[in-house]
């Protein structure tokens, strides 16, 4: 059994250890004074992942690994072998792994399983995490929602829906670097993540030992022309940028593109319990933007 050494000390081993969420995990983690490890381990070999859990018997595993494409999703359409080993068959190995030895893993999923319906519309209600997935317009958000039917009955399981994720610098997976390099984007309010707010909470919840599914995101939605707004009067006084419809983004992408609201209501009481408040996510865009300018960035 890959248990942890019985000191009472939580010990955190962070999947998939060069990427860009699992960096910045690793970070909060040690400014917390946090014991912490990485490992690139692919998550689909048993046998390797087995042997990784016995050799640092972590309390934690936070899964922030996985297939998501590069330079988007679009790449998983072509290698959707390759997405499937990752993203399914990786994803529910490490979370078996970790239910064998009695080790509590954290999956940061997507949020991009939903699509904007007539039960859900613009300004609406937003997605609960008990509403059945309705988007499969990209083989990526394909995979994530069967995946989570299943991983969600693992009883040693916290799924956390991130969408759109942005952090306090212009790295390029920040969906406002991805967003700014565009022509045109379409405007239409999303739900995003500001991962400086969120993955404090993910820590909180993962040491509290929560399970299932929650919403991960800032309350709220702010649209694309929002977002872009805030960049430029904030940081980059010179940009601009065009606009175009969802009819003429589709004849540039190979998949298609989830936009939805997730409703937030259960992560938000969640967190009142531990005293941690997320912003909404307009005010979370303009202080994440005002932080990147007292940093320097442009």
């Amino acid at each position: 059994m890959a248990t942890s050494k019985g000191d009472g000390v939580n010990r955190f081993l962070i999947w998939g250890g060069d990427g860009w969420v699992a960096g910045h995990l690793k970070k909060l983690l040690q400014d917390q004074g946090k014991e912490v490890y990485t490992t690139t381990i692919r998550m689909e070999n048993r046998e390797a992942a087995l042997a990784e859990l016995a050799r640092v018997r972590p309390t934690h595993v936070l899964n922030a690994a996985g297939c998501t494409g590069r330079p988007n999703v679009d790449w998983c359409e072509d290698n959707k072998e390759a997405t499937m080993r990752s993203n399914v068959i990786g994803t529910l190995n490490l979370a078996d792994c970790c239910h064998l030895n009695g080790i509590h893993c954290t999956v940061f999923a997507t949020g991009c399983i939903y699509q904007y319906d007539e039960a859900h519309p613009w300004g609406g209600p937003g997605f609960l995490e008990t509403d059945p997935a309705n988007f499969d317009g990209s083989f990526y958000s394909m995979t994530k929602a069967h995946v989570e039917e299943i991983i969600k009955h693992y009883t040693n399981c916290l799924v956390l829906r991130l969408r759109m994720p942005v952090s306090d610098d212009l790295h390029p997976r920040n969906f406002v670097t991805k967003i700014a390099k565009y022509d045109h984007v379409v405007d239409i309010p999303n739900s995003n993540t500001i991962l400086s707010d969120l993955l404090p909470a993910s820590i909180l919840l993962a040491e509290h030992r929560d399970v299932g599914v929650y919403n991960f995101t800032n309350p709220g939605a702010i649209s694309h022309n929002e977002v872009l707004t805030l960049f430029r009067d904030i940081v980059r006084p010179s940009f601009n940028w065009k606009n175009f419809s969802l009819e003429e983004q589709a004849k540039v992408i190979k998949a298609g593109r989830s936009n939805c609201e997730l409703d937030t209501t259960k992560l938000v009481s969640k967190l009142k319990e531990y005293k941690y408040e997320i912003p909404e996510i307009h005010d979370a865009y303009r202080k994440c933007f005002e932080r990147m300018k007292a940093a320097g960035v442009e």
